[in-house]
């Protein structure tokens, strides 16, 4: 990346000996190149977060407005009477599309220059599971796309595309806790970070039980279920060590229930129904969720400035929405209805609220830390914590 950045000497040569339009024009295209280095070297995986909420928020609105959806609810169903076109789905399609895209490039870009930055981030306990995210919302996209039916070649080989890089984290990961020794076991590395692997595995097998490859979906499902079952046990007994997530993340405490509300799905794409099985991952969701939304002391430090952390609080409460308009379907009531209305609503307000405020303060996100901007400097911190602050896991 030395290449791209201009020296300051070189500058400073410029400015001596070319006319003042062309030193201000060299000038501009230092400071942007400066600009660029600077952010593609603070940009991390965790930014897929924004990609997975809106992936997740995709997957919801094509679960609400799917023809056979019925609703014993007059408002909701007006709702989605009104709702119902197919612009509006593949408006919000492509937007993700684009927007997963763009993140996609940029780490690619940071691979290109950056790789030890990246081979940090892989080391990192935090920071590893975060590589997930990427393939996550490509899987999520899939599953939702306007433009490529399921069992399809191009469906077959993008699920191919998207999915074994989530099996060789997995052998990353749980081959690690495996064969690593004590400084590699599940109770010093585990964080709620850690299920987003398990939800790698879930999502993986929803997206193959569309193309019909059963077998593939139970693998990638009982693969993700095991480890997410001694996940949740390291976690909720906060045994030695797995108590190592610093304040400014705490919002990504909200994949506690993720995990199950994915599995719910994931449950329901295999045998077909919402069953038993499926409700009893569903209730445990809610719970998980209504344990965490009951203590707002938990995020009163991560909530003082603006991150991208905040958009760990989407994707968590749409994938529960999905769940919830499953469970609606399954048993036909008023008390369902009303709560595929509560969450829906709230998911969407969440994504449009974090998407207000990503625009609204893009310069933190974007621009270079500085010393007199607190709040860049404390996204900086969260940038660093997840790439380089703690010692490596590897």
């Amino acid at each position: 990346m030395a290449a791209i950045v201009p020296q300051s000497q070189e500058i400073i040569n410029l400015t001596s000996t070319n006319p003042s339009s062309t030193i201000n024009h060299h000038l501009f295209l230092a400071i942007l190149n400066q600009s660029i280095s600077s952010f593609l070297e603070r940009f991390h995986a965790g930014y897929f977060r924004i990609s997975l909420a809106l992936g997740g928020q995709t997957l919801l609105w094509k679960s609400l407005l799917e023809p056979t959806r019925t609703s014993s609810n007059p408002f909701l169903s007006h709702v989605l009477d009104k709702l119902h076109h197919p612009i509006f789905l593949m408006v919000l399609w492509s937007f993700s599309l684009f927007i997963l895209i763009i993140f996609s490039l940029l780490y690619m870009l940071k691979c290109l220059f950056y790789f030890d930055k990246v081979k940090a981030e892989f080391l990192h306990h935090i920071g590893v599971n975060y590589l997930f995210a990427p393939w996550i919302s490509w899987l999520l996209l899939l599953q939702s796309t306007p433009f490529v039916p399921p069992r399809t070649a191009p469906y077959l080989i993008l699920w191919w595309v998207f999915a074994v890089p989530v099996v060789v984290l997995d052998i990353k990961i749980y081959g690690q806790w495996f064969t690593q020794g004590k400084r590699f076991q599940l109770t010093a590395v585990a964080n709620p970070t850690s299920q987003l692997s398990v939800i790698g595995n879930l999502v993986s097998a929803q997206a193959a039980m569309q193309t019909g490859w059963k077998e593939s979906a139970v693998c990638l499902f009982s693969l993700g279920m095991v480890h997410y079952l001694v996940l949740f046990v390291t976690l909720y007994q906060r045994l030695s060590g797995s108590d190592v997530l610093p304040s400014l993340l705490t919002p990504v405490f909200f994949l506690f229930f993720a995990a199950p509300s994915v599995a719910s799905l994931a449950w329901d794409s295999i045998v077909g129904n919402f069953d038993i099985a499926s409700k009893m991952l569903f209730f445990l969701s809610l719970f998980l969720f209504a344990s965490l939304v009951c203590r707002p002391s938990l995020f009163k430090k991560a909530m003082r400035n603006f991150s991208v952390v905040w958009w760990s609080y989407s994707f968590p409460v749409t994938v529960l929405a999905i769940a919830s308009t499953e469970y609606a379907q399954e048993v036909k009531g008023g008390v369902a209805d009303a709560m595929v209305l509560i969450l829906s609503l709230m998911s969407f307000l969440v994504t449009l609220v974090l998407s207000v405020l990503t625009l609204l303060k893009a310069n933190i996100l974007l621009l270079p830390a500085t010393a007199d901007n607190d709040t860049a400097l404390s996204t900086a911190n969260v940038v660093a914590y997840q790439n380089n602050s703690l010692p490596t896991t590897g």
